[in-house]
């Protein structure tokens, strides 16, 4: 008996399943890890409290005044070809914490609100900041705030009270990281089990650290020293200086820190440095506009020092530059004003931008715990 064929169902029949062999192919094609250029250096600028709308707000301000201060009216990381969107929330709350926040970007992980670095299990996390540490990076932690606050010490330490300052703080010498930056301790003294006082200061300066205060303390620790850099005496610990507030003798800056940084932390293995722009927050707590305005502004200049080093060594640099949370619930209304809506955090996701070998990864929407995964995947495989 012959069987007659049709051709054009054998056509058909042939190209079906040729697309079929192609999806299967695809599917597991999907589900292979994408390789992705190795940064040797990483910077990640963790602007506090920062939302679209302080963005917008500081980039509608350098345009009404000419752009004097940026060159162009937009801030120096909302040009970065890599963009995407980060949700915030903690285990326990639609709105976050910074210490909850931090530790799921230094740790990847969720935890409750206000702890830092311990899961809801009570198990202790550590930030991979320790595993890039173990191969040889040099790690750089900085911030316009206090160095025992709650985003910094997400990266070096493990508190079940993010207000445990002094234990917080007392966390930072045997970390070894080379490069400490921020205002102060806010708790830099505390009394003993055997009733002695104990002074952070000397803890970290007996761990082989130049405590940095002034330019002249600065050029007279040698490269190698690790530092630890803070306000001069007579300033307040809490913050540096406001930006908005700088006079003649304003102290470090955050640009400072970064510029110092980049110079204490480069080596033949790479680093990771973080950033905190944490005075963003405070004054969006305060619903202060100006002030807020100011400090985006210097925060994205601190950015654009990132950003020159960058462009020195392009195929070999990563910048990030993101937020942990939303603060003040700004928004902008149909008359151009912009207006506060809370003196709180808000639960809404925040923006991310990146630039450099392999910044593809922070593409789209992701959740806060993808950052630190990202990171370790690019700099520990």
């Amino acid at each position: 008996m012959k069987i007659k064929f049709n051709k054009s169902l054998l056509l058909m029949f042939i190209i079906t399943a040729a697309f079929l062999i192609s999806c299967v192919d695809q599917n597991e094609n999907d589900h292979k890890p994408a390789r992705h250029q190795k940064p040797k250096y990483v910077f990640l600028f963790i602007g506090d409290g920062m939302g679209y709308a302080h963005i917008e707000a500081a980039q509608a301000y350098l345009t009404s005044q000419n752009a004097v201060w940026s060159g162009n009216g937009a801030l120096s990381f909302t040009q970065f070809p890599v963009t995407g969107e980060v949700t915030t929330h903690s285990a326990n709350n639609k709105v976050t914490c910074s210490s909850a926040a931090g530790t799921a970007i230094a740790a990847g992980v969720k935890i409750n609100n206000e702890v830092v670095g311990i899961d809801p299990q009570g198990r202790v996390l550590k930030s991979f900041t320790y595993d890039l540490k173990k191969l040889g990076y040099k790690i750089g932690i900085a911030t316009s705030v206090s160095i025992d606050h709650a985003t910094p010490a997400a990266f070096y330490a493990s508190e079940e009270s993010r207000y445990n300052y002094h234990a917080i703080a007392a966390q930072l010498a045997p970390s070894g990281f080379h490069f400490f930056a921020g205002s102060g301790f806010l708790h830099p003294m505390s009394v003993n089990e055997a009733g002695e006082t104990e002074n952070i200061y000397d803890r970290i300066f007996r761990a082989g650290y130049a405590i940095v205060r002034t330019k002249e303390d600065l050029a007279a620790a040698p490269p190698p020293q690790k530092i630890l850099m803070v306000q001069g005496f007579g300033h307040h610990p809490e913050t540096l200086v406001r930006a908005i507030d700088r006079g003649g003798d304003a102290g470090w800056t955050l640009a400072d820190f970064t510029r110092t940084g980049i110079e204490r932390l480069k080596n033949a293995n790479g680093f990771f440095f973080m950033a905190e722009g944490g005075l963003i927050d405070f004054v969006s707590h305060d619903n202060d506009y100006d002030a807020m305005v100011h400090e985006m502004i210097d925060f994205s200049q601190s950015v654009k020092i990132a950003l020159d080093f960058y462009e020195k060594y392009p195929g070999k640099t990563l910048i990030i530059v993101t937020s942990d949370h939303e603060t003040g619930g700004l928004t902008k209304a149909y008359d151009n004003t912009y207006h506060w809506t809370t003196t709180s955090h808000t639960g809404v996701p925040v923006p991310i931008f990146a630039i450099g070998a392999g910044s593809e990864l922070f593409r789209g929407k992701f959740d806060n715990t993808d950052i630190a995964k990202k990171i370790k995947y690019l700099m520990l495989n």
